[in-house]
């Protein structure tokens, strides 16, 4: 039998349809305990170093996520990163087995796919990036923003550069992976599997909504490369190189990462740059045969009685 993407816990003989129910309970016990640990260790971080304890203050008083300061934006993408051993230990615990098959068809994730997925993101991403921080304006008449170095900056620009593709890794095996798969499990056609869990993921983002439609072309394309590609990787990448770029950005200043606003025009060339990237890792996966499928072959019947 073949399985697509959003069906894969039904390849397992032991799949029940309750048992994602308690793989989520299972997680967030896991996600709370720590969640638990990550605090401690803030705190014993700011009681050794000061500048920490304000920030942390500041958080808890006024309980804004200030993401342009390095500590604050630490604690925020470690809070989200935690996502990722919480789901992945509960599916070990409650199956289906290999928790591989949160990652793809193989049953696992596939590296040598994702070093060639790299073409493709800095493809699109950076001629998105492009035409955004230079093209733009230069044929709106309006001001280039120069790049500023402050004394956080490169702090700013390690923490994103290691702690992303952890956040974003994690929002991907819970949103595309997890969420993809429980409702693949219990409805079949894929559309209900890439539809269903966007609006977990939407409004998940506190953004007015033009932000919230940008998150919900990004989620929907997401999903439906997932099931086209058949693993995580390409929403993966994407993700990572997406959010990565942001941080980066806004070390230097050249963006605000905590704006809550969006426009028609960023919609716009998020939906263009999506579009770019989805053809390519389409034309990358017919060139290099990227499996859509995982394949199970029916159980052997039982041998025949040897005569008397």
């Amino acid at each position: 039998m073949e399985f697509s993407y959003h069906r894969l816990a039904r390849s397992s003989p032991s799949y029940r349809w309750w048992k994602p129910l308690i793989v989520a309970l299972i997680a967030i016990g896991f996600y709370v305990a720590l969640t638990i640990i990550l605090v401690v260790l803030f705190v014993i971080a700011a009681l050794a170093v000061p500048s920490i304890s304000t920030e942390m203050l500041k958080l808890v008083s006024t309980g804004v996520i200030d993401n342009s300061s390095p500590v604050i934006l630490a604690f925020s993408l470690g809070s989200v990163a935690l996502i990722l051993p919480a789901i992945w230990c509960a599916r070990l615990i409650m199956g289906p087995r290999p928790v591989g098959l949160l990652s793809s068809v193989a049953g696992r994730l596939r590296w040598r796919w994702m070093l060639r997925l790299l073409v493709p993101v800095v493809v699109a991403y950076g001629a998105s990036t492009l035409f955004s921080s230079l093209l733009l304006p230069l044929l709106l008449g309006e001001p280039l923003t120069a790049p500023a170095i402050r004394s956080d900056t490169w702090i700013i620009v390690i923490v994103a550069v290691l702690l992303v593709p952890l956040q974003a890794t994690a929002e991907e095996f819970f949103f595309r992976g997890y969420l993809m798969q429980t409702f693949g499990g219990w409805l079949r056609h894929p559309l209900f599997a890439i539809l269903l869990p966007i609006p977990f993921f939407t409004f998940g983002h506190d953004y007015d909504i033009w932000g919230l439609l940008d998150v919900t072309v990004f989620g929907v394309t997401a999903a439906w490369l997932v099931w086209r590609t058949g693993g995580l990787e390409a929403s993966i990448v994407a993700h990572v190189v997406n959010n990565t770029v942001i941080f980066v950005m806004g070390g230097f200043g050249l963006v605000n990462v905590d704006s809550k606003t969006g426009s028609w025009g960023e919609l716009v060339v998020s939906a263009v740059t999506l579009a770019l990237y989805s053809w390519l890792v389409l034309v990358a996966a017919k060139r290099f045969g990227i499996a859509r499928t995982r394949v199970v072959g029916a159980p052997l019947p039982e041998p025949a009685p040897l005569p008397a």
